[in-house]
């Protein structure tokens, strides 16, 4: 069975810095796009940031210049580095894999204070 497990969420004050990890386990293929969403309190889930297996990557235009992501050298690990956070980045943040089928992580809280 394949699983997600994201770690590194916490609160932190605006301006600092957070990095999220996803790491997955019951898989031996790669998946092909791994990717971070997040869902802030009343709001749709929405994509934060996509990596493919060739290294393309895809930013919301909310956080372009301000979060990186990127692959770990072990296979199917990601992660998002987050710089300059901002309250309005402050949700649930989930890791996403995709190869054949979709597989989503259990989600970590990210709370940034003004």
């Amino acid at each position: 069975q394949v699983q997600l497990r994201e770690a590194g969420g916490g609160l932190v004050q605006a301006g600092r810095s957070l990095r999220l990890s996803c790491a997955a386990s019951g898989i031996i293929s790669s998946f092909n796009t791994m990717a971070w969403y997040r869902q802030a309190p009343g709001k749709q889930r929405e994509l934060v940031a996509a990596i493919t297996s060739g290294g393309t990557t895809n930013y919301a235009d909310s956080v372009k210049g301000r979060f990186t992501i990127f692959r770990g050298s072990v296979k199917n690990t990601v992660y998002l580095q987050m710089n300059s956070l901002k309250p309005e980045d402050t949700a649930v943040y989930y890791c996403n894999a995709e190869r054949a089928n979709t597989y989503w992580g259990q989600g970590t809280q990210v709370t940034v204070s003004s």
